[in-house]
């Protein structure tokens, strides 16, 4: 489970064995089954996660019980909520696993112990965030004015692995469309 985490940072900046064994004992492993709830809406949470293994869906369920998939969070990516660990308070949203997942918990205590003493990690967390930004903003734009095919078209390029993977049943959630506009899309795709 750390290797992958080891291997993750190394990407972005080198570390030596010292180093990585002080990041090591800062993150707490942390296992989920398929279905198993990482947070909860109204929960707070103080840790944020990194996905060495599995794929975990974050959503919300509106008024009408009506279920959208904001993320799709497989290996190597983050979850948090910064708001909920800075300031404790309750979480907007639900993160649970859709396949048996690794985690590595930490808190912000030693997300800051990190930056104190790894060189290179507060550039790589910056650059992190802003990725993050970038991709969320993109995500927005997208759900407000591409059609269903764009969007459809532009999830399998822009996650192949996680098409893959994650159930069909999933996917008119994480795109906004209904489940008949997805077939009727999938059924066009796959004619031409």
């Amino acid at each position: 489970m750390h290797e992958v985490l080891r291997t993750f940072y190394e990407k972005r900046f080198p570390l030596t064995d010292e180093q990585f064994e002080f990041i090591r004992e800062l993150n707490i492993p942390k296992k989920l089954k398929k279905g198993e709830f990482y947070i909860r809406e109204g929960e707070v949470t103080k840790w944020g996660a990194f996905v060495p293994r599995g794929c975990l869906r974050k959503y919300i369920i509106d008024a009408k019980g009506k279920e959208h998939i904001l993320q799709f969070l497989p290996e190597t990516w983050w979850i948090s909520d910064i708001d909920s660990q800075q300031h404790g308070t309750p979480c907007h949203y639900f993160v649970d696993a859709i396949e048996d997942s690794d985690l590595l918990l930490s808190d912000m205590a030693a997300n800051q112990q990190i930056m104190d003493h790894i060189p290179g990690f507060t550039e790589a967390f910056t650059k992190g965030l802003q990725k993050h930004a970038a991709e969320k903003d993109k995500r927005i734009a997208s759900s407000l004015s591409a059609s269903a095919e764009e969007k459809y078209m532009d999830f399998l390029k822009t996650y192949p692995s996680i098409a893959q993977r994650v159930p069909s049943i999933c996917w008119h959630s994480y795109l906004g469309v209904t489940p008949e506009t997805l077939s009727r899309v999938r059924k066009r795709q796959t004619k031409k």
